[in-house]
């Protein structure tokens, strides 16, 4: 593995460089076009200078710079259970030190992307969309996917070349537009020379940079692109054989692809990062060079071709029998390891059907926990939704009318934490919709006065307020009886 990951190394460093040498070429051209003599070494000098700078941010901050402009907020284990519980199992499975910090992004378009510089210093961030849509098979295909991702060095690859990307698309606007809004052009070249000769080797100088300044950026995002769209495919290798099934990321893709929402915190630059193109690219007649990911498709026909095992050299093998037989994407160091990696079969809980209402409930109280609302249910069973800033003392129930009591000095600590509050005026009130008679109750006993979270099997975090009196709440979610014992 780690022969793998040296490889993938390498090739990152090479690429790097390559886009490096673009934006010092760059500077030295725009250098010599504006001063002759001398200005090339100017124009490389700040180049230089710029690409020194922009690794720095990339490496102590690019992640956080990522994270912002895709619109994502960190959240903790209540938020999402069964998300941090995946992702656990997954840093488990790729031996990292570390686990990575876990993001969701307030979206509807289901998709997901890893970040940072370093696998102690890293971040997974889903969209909500995601969540509400996927299984619990498909999900960890995805952070499988991600976390590949991690475990394979691509995100500080991205990370720095991204940063990198921009400069050099920046740099070649700047020049591009200081060519027509700047007057006295003719002065430029003169300089270069009193005589005929001058002048015109002076505009030979300007026209390549022109020429170099528009084909820079289209040459360094080929290169950006080509060495992603291989590492996807390495990815999902990774991916299967940290899941051992393959089933689940094939679904997940055919999921994420076939979604109406546009996710709009997405860019150019942060577009490649994504386990599936966020810019609707996939379903345009682009050349392959330019296309940020694979086709959709051809990912999924090659998971689905798996049927041996989940190894590494399982997944060439199906690579080769969709790609064709010269075709490969794992090195041979990787397909040196024969040890054998068995198929599971589905999990229990991905053969549950959906349920489209359920899955809008869901995200909706998703998004609203993302984005720091409170959830405290009523007598009545309604799960009333409070925003960060409300400030009254009390609301009524829009579904029965009683005057419910809102502690909100406790519920914005809590409400970060995206947990259900269960307070003394609940009683023995269950939800009459979630009320499950066949599920057996449990028995928790108070640890103190203050508030406590009561911790329920399906995954649900309740809370119990200090004026808290009764002798039996019921879960929010499942309707579960949990009995207290003081």
């Amino acid at each position: 593995m780690w022969e793998l990951i040296k490889a993938n190394r390498r090739k990152s460093i090479i690429l790097f460089l390559c886009m490096g040498l673009c934006l010092l070429l760059l500077g030295y051209l725009i250098g010599s076009s504006f001063y002759p003599k001398g200005g090339g070494l100017i124009g490389l000098s700040i180049a230089a200078f710029i690409w020194f700078v922009m690794s720095l941010v990339s490496f102590f901050s690019g992640d956080s710079v990522l994270l912002a402009m895709s619109g994502a907020r960190e959240v903790t284990p209540a938020i999402h259970p069964q998300l941090f519980n995946i992702v656990e199992e997954m840093k488990i499975a790729a031996n990292l030190s570390s686990m990575p910090k876990v993001y969701i992004i307030d979206s509807r378009a289901p998709n997901a992307f890893a970040t940072g510089t370093r696998t102690n210093r890293c971040a997974i961030a889903v969209t909500a969309g995601l969540l509400a849509r996927l299984n619990r098979d498909e999900l960890q295909g995805v952070v499988a996917h991600e976390m590949s991702h991690i475990m394979n060095r691509d995100v500080l690859f991205v990370t720095f070349a991204g940063v990198l990307l921009g400069s050099i698309v920046l740099i070649s606007h700047i020049f591009l537009r200081s060519m027509f809004f700047t007057s006295g052009s003719s002065r430029r070249y003169r300089s270069g020379g009193r005589g005929a000769g001058g002048g015109q080797i002076q505009l030979i100088i300007i026209a390549v940079t022109i020429l170099f300044a528009v084909l820079a950026p289209v040459i360094a995002r080929i290169l950006y692109f080509a060495l992603s769209r291989k590492r996807e495919y390495l990815a999902d290798a990774s991916a299967v054989r940290l899941t051992r099934y393959p089933e689940g990321l094939a679904s997940a893709l055919e999921s994420i692809s076939r979604t109406k929402f546009d996710l709009r915190t997405a860019n150019k630059a942060t577009a490649p990062m994504y386990i599936v193109n966020p810019l609707k690219e996939e379903g345009m007649k682009l050349s392959d060079l330019s296309s940020t990911h694979p086709p959709i498709s051809e990912r999924v026909r090659i998971l689905r071709s798996i049927s041996q095992g989940a190894n590494y050299s399982d997944y060439q093998k199906a690579f080769s029998d969709v790609r064709g037989k010269g075709a490969s994407i794992i090195p041979a160091s990787g397909l040196r390891d024969s040890k054998v990696v068995t198929i599971r079969g589905a999990s229990p809980e991905a053969k549950k059907e959906s349920n489209k209402k359920k899955d809008a409930r869901e995200l909706g109280d998703l998004i609203r926990a993302v984005n720091k609302f409170a959830f405290l249910i009523c007598a009545c069973g309604l799960k009333i939704k409070i925003p960060p800033d409300f400030k009254k003392k009390s609301i009524d129930c829009p579904r029965c009318g009683r005057n419910v009591e809102v502690p909100f000095n406790e519920l914005a600590a809590l409400a970060a934490a995206g947990m259900v509050v269960s307070d003394e005026k609940t009683k023995d009130a269950a939800p009459k919709e979630q009320k499950q008679k066949h599920l057996k109750p449990i028995t928790y006993k108070r640890k103190g006065t203050g508030w406590e979270s009561i911790p329920c099997p399906c995954g649900r975090l309740n809370q119990i307020s200090p004026s808290f009196s009764a002798q039996r709440v019921f879960c929010g979610d499942c309707g579960r009886k949990i009995n207290i014992v003081n």
